[in-house]
């Protein structure tokens, strides 16, 4: 499994994400701009919880915006410990320590992209083959690192 290929749909996810998260807040901006209305106090209320709708989806946006940046500096090089860039695969799954996007399927296998933030990514972090980790009650036997 080639980790550059892994990376570019991984980025492909991310540009995708980003793409829907700018139209809904374009069509929210849109729908708020075009309920003009003289129903006083209650339009007022309306905009506002549409104003932070917008600002939550802003907040996604700037996340997935800083997320994809990030994947410019990951090592896709073999690792010997895990660290950002780490193709894991353990006894439950594959797992490949990026950036939060979930689960994806990649050359017909699911893998788990994770930030190096997450518990999990976390608890593996400079572990090396043959380790172990136990994570929310689960054990995670590391038996490859990519």
């Amino acid at each position: 499994m080639n980790k550059s290929d892994l990376l570019q749909v991984v980025y492909g996810k991310l540009s995708e994400k980003i793409h829907t998260l700018e139209q809904l807040i374009a069509d929210t901006r849109t729908a708020n701009n075009e309920t003009k209305s003289s129903m006083g106090d209650k339009y007022e209320t309306s905009r506002e919880m549409v104003q932070q709708e917008i600002n939550k989806l802003q907040l996604q946006l700037n996340d997935s915006i800083s997320a994809r940046k990030s994947l410019g500096s990951i090592n896709v090089s073999p690792h010997e410990t895990i660290a950002a860039g780490s193709l894991v695969k353990t006894q439950r799954g594959l797992f490949f320590i990026a950036v939060p996007v979930g689960e994806i399927v990649f050359g017909n296998e699911k893998i788990f992209v994770l930030s190096p933030e997450s518990p999990l990514a976390s608890a593996m972090w400079g572990k090396k083959t043959g380790d172990s980790v136990l994570v929310n009650h689960t054990e995670h036997n590391i038996i490859q690192i990519r």
